[in-house]
């Protein structure tokens, strides 16, 4: 027989362990992600009292396969478009968390005495909360539905983004550069190049080849198309510099905005689970006891300053974004834990060899035991707050409550302008990004090919290549020019006042300067002309684009198509009735909220009316819709039924809405522990003379009543079964066919 690979084995193991832990954990009601972790400690080499993990590099190929999933499940539920509604609070709250933590992760190694590249490079490591763990946190815990879920993932997004700019960072210090050059732009502008470019041609694309292809593809299909980008997103995402995880959050944020993305969430989610536990499997088997008795203090000190520092310098983060002191804080709380970007820069800081060795094993160790304590942290931020509120007086309270740096500007004229400008320089950075990639594409690939094609005709390749590439990238100029000319800002500021025309024609010359340039650069890359005849060639271009109305339609029918495909999830949810109403947004600030909360298949509320539940009496929330697969009841009275798999749209606060998301999920039938015995079978009975049954109607024999069986027909000649009327009187002799459990059929035979 055939010996199995060590890695089959290694998974078995894994998941063995894992199963039977988590099990525990589900009945001790603990999250799975310490149960996870609990197992992979218990499998792995430095645990010499059970059996261990064989080949530790497989498992942790697998592990970072469930970095990739869990990153793509998370841009599918949190998409790019909720970032930029959010506006510039997550900035603020990322860029305070990020440099506080950094300085208090310096000190802390100042402290032991450690060497300057190992305290910096702990500062960056302690400045990252891990998306994948509180993420997992927050699913186990059934806070993805309160306000503050929403706040803190998309602050750890922007910091996700901000780790890559800041291993350029670190990597440039460890060579002796300063980090204040050009580097650092270089990386945030590559940073922001890519993922404008990623986004705006995935959006154009990917929900395009979707809707052709409906017909064709089944769930099965489905799974693996999106699998199959979000791990060509990943691929790509290394091969520019960035990690594979930041490309599969990517690729989720863009088919978040697809019609199938509710769909991709259901059946990206086994695969998700999976990988995941495999992730959280191996992060325990990386604790190692030695490490931890011989820096014990080390790791006690530094699980002790991100505690601390998050749950105070956290919530200052996000009270300095408008948040209120009680959200600030469950979200500083719930960013008190250090993950996988911590593994990352301490494997940069190895690489380099700038750090000491026993700087990762550090920080693992500190990262499986902030792990461990993130669900505490989170369930402890409420009692804290109400412990403040109790011995703090009430008018620092209000302070804390008000605290912002960011105020509203009370000038009309002002807003419009910022409005203006904005939408502007959006535009021309979006069409400046494609118009690059187009010229890259055509000047890297294209132009070699054509001039291969014509051997010996080098100005004639040139001028081919040169003019498909004016062409292809035409319609973003003139979009670039003339989008916003005909606003309704734009013409509010115009007939306002005669000082605003100058500044306003200056918008235009502007962007016909950047128009003009890419012209000049296909010109000067391809040509010999000189510069005075080449600025000629692109102004005349430019002003062709601008008065063409071929390329005026190209360019409205493209960004109509973009902008149909980016609301294409939104249109969806209002044909089938599932988008949210506007004055939803009004209640946040009075911690009321909507919500939608699923209707397990086997729950006990199924078949009940809204007034036998008592939703509002119990929880004190109230249902404003029911969504029943394609059918919308609004406004439900108290004789609504609910059904399985029915999704509640209801109204509360953070508290009410988890108490009745808890309920719903433990008020089921649950497993039945006997169901071997409901097995039914069919069994012929012959009617004897003892028989109780002589002389009396099927109804009223009690064969269905009291002994729970059903009366299915009556022989009548070899071959015919007859059904029995209900007045029919038994008789002997009778030949009946009853079908019942084991045991009834059982009571039945021995009258």
């Amino acid at each position: 027989m055939a010996e199995l690979p060590e890695l089959v084995k290694d998974l078995a193991l894994i998941l063995v362990v894992a199963g039977a832990v988590t099990l525990i954990f589900k009945k001790l009601k603990q999250p799975l992600v310490l149960g996870y972790i609990v197992a992979g400690f218990l499998v792995s080499p430095h645990m010499p009292y059970t059996m261990s993990v064989m080949d530790s590099a497989d498992v942790k190929t697998w592990a970072d396969i469930g970095v990739i999933f869990l990153l793509f499940s998370l841009g599918l539920d949190f998409s790019f478009k909720k970032i930029i509604k959010m506006g510039a609070a997550p900035v603020i709250a990322a860029c305070t968390i990020i440099f506080c933590m950094m300085l208090l992760g310096v000190s802390a190694g100042k402290m032991f005495g450690w060497g300057q590249m190992d305290c910096i490079f702990l500062g960056g490591m302690l400045a990252m909360s891990s998306t994948t763990i509180i993420y997992k946190a927050f699913d186990d815990l059934g806070l993805r539905q309160q306000r503050f879920a929403g706040l803190v993932m998309s602050v750890l997004i922007l910091e996700d983004i901000l780790a890559i700019v800041m291993m350029v960072m670190l990597a440039a210090v460890a060579g002796g550069t300063s980090p204040d050059g050009g580097q650092m732009l270089r990386s945030m502008l590559s940073i922001g190049f890519f993922l404008i470019l990623w986004f705006v041609v995935g959006i154009f694309l990917i929900p395009m080849m979707l809707r052709n292809v409906r017909k064709l593809i089944n769930d099965e299909t489905l799974l693996v198309v999106s699998l199959g980008l979000c791990c060509l997103m990943a691929v790509i995402s290394t091969q520019v510099g960035f990690s594979s995880a930041f490309g599969a959050f990517v690729m989720g944020s863009i088919l978040a905005e697809t019609v199938e993305a509710d769909k991709i969430i259901k059946l990206v989610e086994p695969v998700k689970n999976l990988f995941g536990a495999i992730f959280f499997v191996s992060v325990g088997m990386l604790v190692e006891p030695k490490i931890l008795v011989e820096y014990a203090v080390p790791v006690v000190t530094i699980v002790l300053t991100i505690l601390i520092g998050q749950a105070v310098l956290g919530s200052f983060g996000y009270l300095l974004s408008g948040q209120p002191l009680k959200t600030a804080m469950k979200c500083g709380f719930s960013m008190a834990q250090i993950g996988e970007f911590a593994f990352i820069i301490a494997s940069l800081g190895l690489s380099l060899g700038v750090i000491g060795d026993f700087l990762y094993p550090v920080v693992v160790a500190v990262s499986v035991i902030t792990t461990f304590l993130t669900p505490y942290m989170m369930r402890a931020a409420t009692p804290c707050y109400a412990l403040m509120e109790r011995h703090l007086p009430s008018r620092l309270i209000s302070v804390l409550n008000h605290i912002t740096l960011s105020h509203p500007s009370t000038s009309a004229s002002k807003n419009k302008w910022k409005s203006l400008v904005t939408q502007m320089a959006v535009n021309v950075v979006i069409y400046s990004i494609l118009s690059l990639a187009v010229i890259f594409l055509m000047l890297s690939f294209f132009l070699p090919f054509i001039r291969h094609l014509l051997v010996g005709w080098h100005w004639t390749a040139n001028f081919i290549c040169g003019a498909l590439t004016v062409l292809a990238i035409s319609p973003f100029l003139r979009a670039m020019v003339m989008k916003k000319n005909h606003s309704e800002e734009f013409k509010a500021l115009w007939a306002e006042s005669r000082f605003n025309h100058l500044p306003l024609i200056f918008t235009i010359l502007v962007r016909v300067v950047i128009a003009c340039s890419f012209i000049f650069y296909i010109c000067n890359y391809l040509s010999r002309f000189a510069n005075a005849l080449m600025i000629t060639i692109a102004v005349a271009l430019v002003f062709a684009m601008v008065l063409s109305r071929s390329l005026k339609h190209s360019s409205i029918r493209l960004e109509r198509l973009f902008v149909k495909n980016l609301r294409s999830r939104d249109i969806e949810a209002q044909v089938r009735g599932r988008k949210r109403p506007l004055y939803e947004g009004h209640l946040l600030d009075r911690d009321i909220h909507m919500a939608d909360v699923d209707v397990p298949l086997d729950s006990l509320w199924a078949g009940r009316t809204l007034a036998e539940l008592g939703l509002r009496q119990k929880f004190g929330v109230h249902v404003s819709s029911i969504l029943r697969v394609s059918r919308r009841i609004n406004i439900p009275d108290g004789s609504s039924v609910i059904f399985p798999g029915d999704r509640i749209r209801v109204v509360g606060s953070d508290g009410q809405l988890t108490n009745m998301s808890h309920a719903i999920k433990e008020e089921v039938y649950g497993e039945d522990p006997e169901f071997e015995k409901r097995e039914m079978n069919l069994r012929q009975i012959v009617i004897t003379g003892s028989s109780p049954f002589i002389g009396k109607t099927l109804q009223e024999s009690g064969i269905r009543g009291k002994y729970n069986c059903l009366v299915v027909g009556i022989e009548e000649g070899e071959e015919n079964l007859s059904q029995i009327e209900p007045e029919y009187k038994f008789a002997k002799g009778d030949i009946i066919w009853v079908v019942g459990e084991e045991e009834s059929l059982e009571a039945i035979t021995r009258l």
